[in-house]
C-alpha cells in the first residue's frame, strides 16, 4: 500500500478536489498549500505575511549565480521554500497523507511507498471548473489567471527542483481529468495506492 500520495496539477484541473476525495476514501491526512504554510510558519522564523507576498516566486536574480550563505542570509523566498520543504518532509515521515502541490513529488521522491500523480485537463474543462469557483470574474480574466498560475508554477518548479513541471518523467502517474472525470481519477489513484 502507498502511504504517501502527492498530487501536482494544472490550475483548474481539479487536483485539490481529487486529492481531498482520495484522502477521505483512504482515511489519510490531507495537506494543501494552506496547511503546509501553517506548518512551515510554526516551525520557522517566517510570518504568514512573508508567505503571502513571496509564495511561488523565484528570486529576482533567477538565472544568475546563487550565493551560498546560511539559512538566515538567503533571500526570503529561498527560506520560504526551505521551510515548506521541511514541513513536507515531516508529513512524509509520518506517512498516510495526500499532499497537493508545493513540489512534494520531488521533495519526497526518495520515499518508499509513495505515489506521485500529475493532473491535467483541457483548457475548456479548466475554464468551466474555475468559473464555478470565480463566478464574479469574466472569462478573459480567468483565462489570464490560468496562464499566469501555470507559468509561475513552471518557473518555481524549475528553479527550486531542477525538474520540469508536468513532465511525465517526474511522476508515477499522469491523469487527464477532462477525459477521465474527477471520480474516475479518484478511483484510479485509490486503486493504485491500495495495491502492493
Amino acid at each position: 500500500m502507498k502511504s504517501i500520495i502527492t498530487i501536482s496539477r494544472q490550475f483548474g484541473a481539479g487536483g485539490g478536489q481529487i486529492g481531498k476525495a482520495v484522502a477521505e476514501r483512504l482515511g489519510y491526512y490531507y495537506l494543501d498549500k494552506d496547511m503546509i504554510i501553517r506548518s512551515a510558519v510554526e516551525s520557522s522564523s517566517l510570518t504568514p505575511e512573508d508567505f503571502r507576498i513571496y509564495d511561488e516566486r523565484v528570486p529576482f536574480n533567477f538565472g544568475f549565480g546563487q550565493s551560498l550563505f546560511d539559512f538566515y542570509s538567503k533571500p526570503l523566498n529561498e527560506r520560504l521554500f526551505a521551510a515548506q520543504r521541511e514541513a513536507i518532509l515531516k508529513a512524509g515521515e509520518k506517512g498516510r497523507c495526500v499532499i497537493v502541490g508545493r513540489n512534494a513529488n520531488v521533495v519526497l521522491k526518495e520515499f518508499d511507498r509513495s505515489l506521485h500523480v500529475f493532473i491535467s485537463a483541457s483548457r475548456y474543462f479548466r475554464l468551466q471548473n474555475l468559473k464555478g469557483k470565480m463566478p464574479d470574474f469574466p472569462e478573459e480574466r480567468i483565462l489570464e489567471e490560468m496562464k499566469s498560475v501555470d507559468k509561475t508554477r513552471r518557473k518555481y518548479c524549475t528553479f527550486y527542483t531542477k525538474t520540469e513541471f508536468g513532465n511525465a518523467a517526474y511522476y508515477d502517474l499522469c491523469l487527464k481529468s477532462s477525459t477521465l472525470g474527477i471520480e474516475r481519477c479518484v478511483n484510479i489513484i485509490c486503486e493504485l495506492a491500495e495495491s502492493e
